[in-house]
C-alpha cells in the first residue's frame, strides 16, 4: 500500500518549514509506512508525553529539536514533567535529576507547547477537544478519556512521536482515527451490583482494572449498568483499563457520546466476546490491587491521574478538624491550573491544616520523589496501585478516598468492606 503525500506534506519533508519540521515529518513518514497508512490527516491539537524526563536520551532529543528550530504547529499541552520545579527539594529528588528534568521542561516550552504539566489536560476548558476532533495525544489515561468521554479521535501516541505530530500538525490516518476501527469488540455486562456500590467512587477503578485485564487493547463496550457516572468516575475507570490493559477507547451505552445504544457502540456488528461481571469478579479485582504483608502505612497518595477540582471538593470535608498521623505523609498530585483554582477558593487550607501536601507538574510514579523510608503506600487509584509495586518497588493498599483519609489519621490500614459484601 503506497503512502500518498500532499504537496504540503512533501514540503515539510523537503525542509521548506525548517530542519526541525523536516526531521519530525521524516519520522512520521517512516512510521506511516510501517503502519501501511495511505495518507496523513491534520490534527487540531496534541498532548505531549515526551515532556517527561526519562534519562539523557529524552533530554537530548528535545534539545536537538530546539536547536533545529522546531516549533509546534497546533495547540500542544504538556504532560507531567520529571520534577516539580518548585517543590522538588521537599522530597528525595537528586539535584542532578531535577536540573536535567527542568532543562527538558524548558526545551518543550521553547517549541511553543502550553505549560499545562498535567496528565489530565481536559480538566481545563481550553484544552478539551470537541466531539469528532482529530488529535494526537500521548499518555494512556488522557488518550482513553479523550477518545471515550469526549469523543475525540486519537491513537495512543508514544513518547517522541507525539511531538513530531505536534510540530507537523499531521498524523497517519490509521487506527482509532478511522470510524470503522472504533466499533466495540468486547462487551461487558454487570449483574447483581449493589446500588450503593454503583453510586460509590470506589467501584470505577476496580471495574476498570477488571475490564482492562480481560480486554487488552480491544475497544470495550459496557452495558446493563443503571448508573450515570461522573466525569471523575469515568476518568478513574478509563485510567484503570489503560493500565491493567491497554484500552484506548470504551463505549458506555447510554453515557458516552458514540454509544447512545448498544447497536451504535458495536456499529451493528456482533461483539467478539461477551463477559458477565459479578460481585465475585469485582471483589477479586479489588483484592488484586493490594499487595502488602502488614497493616502499617507510610504514605497516602491521591491524584493518579491528577486530582480534579471536584475531587478536592469531595476530599476537603473528610479532612476538616482532623490531623494525619505523624508517621504518615499525605500527598495529592495535580495540575498547576487546578491547584491555582483550588487555592483561590480556599480548598487547600484544610489540606494543609490536616498535614497534607500538594505537588504539581509531575507524577510520583515517574519522578524519584520517594525517600527510602517510605515502604508502604495507600491510594484510591487503580492505576497507581497497579504500577507502584513494579515501578517503585513498594507495597500497596487500595481503598476508597474515605479509607485513605481514615488510614492516614490512624497510621494503619482501614478499609470499609460493607459496599462489597
Amino acid at each position: 500500500m503506497e503512502l500518498k503525500l500532499t504537496a504540503s506534506d512533501s514540503d515539510l519533508l523537503a525542509g521548506e518549514s525548517g530542519e526541525g519540521a523536516r526531521l519530525a515529518m521524516s519520522i512520521l513518514v517512516r512510521v506511516a509506512e510501517v503502519q501501511e497508512a495511505e495518507q496523513f490527516i491534520p490534527v487540531k491539537s496534541a498532548h505531549i508525553d515526551s515532556s517527561l524526563y526519562m534519562g539523557d536520551a529524552t533530554l537530548d532529543y528535545a534539545e536537538h529539536l530546539v536547536r533545529l528550530g522546531a516549533e509546534v504547529a497546533v495547540p500542544s499541552t504538556l504532560n507531567v514533567a520529571g520534577v516539580d520545579p518548585h517543590g522538588w527539594k521537599d522530597w528525595a529528588v537528586p539535584p542532578k535529576w531535577a536540573e536535567k528534568a527542568h532543562r527538558q521542561m524548558v526545551a518543550y516550552q521553547s517549541m511553543g507547547c502550553i505549560p499545562s504539566w498535567t496528565c489530565a489536560p481536559y480538566q481545563t476548558d481550553e484544552a478539551r477537544p470537541g466531539f469528532g476532533d482529530q488529535i494526537a495525544w500521548g499518555e494512556s489515561s488522557a488518550v482513553v478519556f479523550a477518545n471515550s468521554v469526549l469523543g475525540a479521535r486519537t491513537e495512543r501516541y508514544p513518547d517522541l512521536l507525539d511531538i513530531c505530530a505536534a510540530i507537523t500538525g499531521r498524523v497517519p490516518f490509521v487506527g482509532l482515527h478511522l470510524t470503522e476501527n472504533r466499533a466495540g469488540k468486547i462487551l461487558f455486562r454487570c449483574h447483581g451490583i449493589k446500588s450503593s456500590l454503583l453510586a460509590s467512587d470506589e467501584l470505577y477503578p476496580v471495574l476498570g482494572h477488571l475490564v482492562g485485564k480481560i480486554a487488552g487493547n480491544r475497544v470495550v463496550v459496557l452495558d446493563n449498568l443503571d448508573v450515570e457516572p461522573s466525569e471523575d468516575q469515568l476518568k478513574a475507570f478509563g485510567a484503570a483499563t489503560a493500565s491493567s490493559g491497554s484500552v484506548a477507547l470504551f463505549h458506555w451505552v447510554g453515557i458516552t457520546p458514540e454509544a447512545p445504544s448498544l447497536n451504535d457502540a458495536v456499529q451493528g456488528r456482533s461483539p467478539e466476546e461477551v463477559h458477565e461481571v459479578t460481585m465475585d469478579d469485582l471483589r477479586a479485582s479489588r483484592d488484586e490491587l493490594s499487595i502488602s504483608k502488614g497493616e502499617q502505612i507510610d504514605m497516602v497518595v491521591l491524584g493518579s491521574p491528577h486530582f480534579s477540582l471536584e475531587e478536592f471538593k469531595v476530599l476537603v470535608p473528610l479532612l476538616e478538624g482532623r490531623k494525619r498521623h505523624s508517621d504518615v505523609r499525605f500527598l495529592i498530585t495535580t495540575g498547576r491550573g487546578v491547584k491555582l483554582i483550588a487555592q483561590e477558593i480556599g480548598l487547600l487550607d484544610s489540606i494543609h491544616s490536616f498535614g497534607g501536601e500538594v505537588t504539581v507538574d509531575t507524577c510520583i510514579l515517574t519522578s524519584p520523589m520517594l525517600p527510602n523510608e517510605i515502604k508502604t503506600l495507600m491510594t484510591n487509584s487503580a492505576k497507581y496501585a497497579y504500577y507502584t509495586p513494579g515501578i517503585l518497588g513498594r507495597d500497596m493498599f487500595f481503598g476508597s478516598t474515605k479509607d485513605c483519609v481514615e488510614s492516614a489519621v490512624l497510621g494503619r490500614i482501614v478499609r470499609d468492606d460493607s459496599l462489597w459484601y
